[in-house]
C-alpha cells in the first residue's frame, strides 16, 4: 500500500503491526487465517418514526440478533465530508456553461459552498457490518491446517490449487452468513451492499490513516 515506515524501536515496518494479511475477492484475510466480509448498511431516520414504528423496529432488530448463531461487529465511521469532488464537478459545469447569468450564479454558489465548508465541519456517517469466519482446525489429517500437520514429519505443503479451493469454500460460508444478515436487515427496512476489494482497501486505509484522503496506488 504505502511505503513501509520503519518503527524506531525495533526496525520493523508499520505493516507488521496490522492484523491484515491481504484483501482478496472482497474478503479480508487476517494473519491468523481468519476471514472477514464487510457489508455497508443504509440508515433510517429513527427519530421521525412514530412510537409504534420505533417499537416494531427495535423488536425486529432484537429478534434478528437473537437468531444469529455467529458473531457480527457493527461499525460506524464518522468522517469529515470531502467536498472537493463536488466542487470539481461544479467547476466543470461552470466552464461548460454558455449562459452568462448561470455562470455568475454557479460561481457564486461555488464560493458559498467553499466558504461554508471551510468554516463548518460537515460530517458523513457510514454504517458497516463485519462478518467473521474462522476456518475449522482439524485434529487429524496431514494437511498444514491440522494439528498433526504442524508436527515435524507430518506436514504437507498445500498446492496453490488446494489453497484456492479452500478459500472458495470459506468464502461460500461467509456469503451464506451475509445472506442471513441481509435478510435480517431487510425486515427492518435497511439495505446492505457487500464491499469489494477496492472498497475494502479504501475503508481500511482511512481507518489506519484518519488524516489522509488520498489513497495511494496498490502494487502487487
Amino acid at each position: 500500500m504505502a511505503e513501509a515506515i520503519k518503527n524506531k524501536a525495533d526496525g520493523r515496518a508499520s505493516q507488521d503491526f496490522l492484523p491484515i494479511k491481504e484483501v482478496r475477492d472482497g474478503v479480508v484475510i487476517l494473519k491468523d487465517g481468519a476471514l472477514r466480509l464487510v457489508l455497508m448498511v443504509s440508515s433510517i431516520n429513527f427519530a421521525l418514526k412514530g412510537e409504534d414504528e420505533q417499537t416494531a423496529i427495535l423488536l425486529q432488530f432484537q429478534n434478528f440478533l437473537n437468531s444469529l448463531d455467529f458473531h457480527i461487529q457493527l461499525f460506524i465511521q464518522s468522517r469529515r465530508l470531502d467536498i472537493k469532488p463536488y466542487l470539481r464537478t461544479l467547476e466543470e459545469r461552470l466552464i461548460a456553461q454558455s449562459n452568462d447569468l448561470l455562470k455568475i450564479q454557479t460561481r457564486e454558489y461555488i464560493d458559498f459552498i467553499r466558504k461554508f465548508t471551510e468554516s463548518t465541519d460537515i460530517m458523513s456517517k457510514s454504517f458497516f457490518v463485519v462478518i467473521p469466519y474462522s476456518p475449522p482446525v482439524t485434529l487429524t489429517g496431514s494437511g498444514n491446517n491440522s494439528l498433526l500437520g504442524k508436527l515435524p514429519g507430518f506436514g504437507k505443503t498445500n498446492t496453490p490449487q488446494d489453497e484456492s479451493t479452500q478459500f472458495a469454500e470459506h468464502r461460500t460460508q461467509l456469503e451464506q452468513r451475509a445472506a442471513v444478515v441481509e435478510q435480517g436487515f431487510a425486515r427492518i427496512g435497511l439495505r446492505v451492499v457487500q464491499l469489494g476489494t477496492e472498497e475494502l482497501v479504501e475503508l481500511y486505509f482511512k481507518i489506519f490513516n484518519p488524516g489522509e484522503n488520498d489513497i495511494p496506488n496498490i502494487t502487487q
